[in-house]
């Protein structure tokens, strides 16, 4: 038992926090792969990052297990979900941008929530 638990805090230890919101199609052409429709992983479970996580496109392939931690209404969705970069965001006002199908499975959209807080770790 004290195994796990030491295990479960080494995993929050090394996350990261952010900001993450919502954008919309065409999400093509990106910068990673550019028109390649095959870039995008089942479940278009794809980001895009800010100048912070580009790392002048060495962030391209990278995978991400991420939470919403919080949000102004209460609108985080529990549970995690694991996403690739294909893309530099193209208005970078939040650490991570998300396509709507992302965005929908860690946001309650019914509440109308355009920023959210975010734990983020590279997998």
């Amino acid at each position: 038992m004290k195994a796990f638990f030491l295990g479960a805090l080494a995993s929050l230890a090394s996350a990261d926090i952010g900001t993450a919101g919502p954008y919309s199609p065409p999400y093509l052409p990106t910068r990673c792969y550019g028109n390649n429709m095959n870039q995008f992983p089942p479940g278009n479970l794809f980001v895009a990052v800010s100048d912070g996580l580009w790392d002048n496109g060495a962030a391209c392939g990278r995978r991400y297990r991420m939470k919403c931690l919080s949000s102004t209404k209460r609108a985080c969705k529990t549970g995690t979900i694991d996403v690739r970069v294909v893309d530099h965001a193209r208005k970078p006002r939040n650490t991570i941008d998300f396509p709507q199908d992302v965005w929908a499975a860690l946001v309650n959209t019914d509440f109308g929530v355009t920023k959210v807080n975010i734990e983020y770790v590279q997998i």
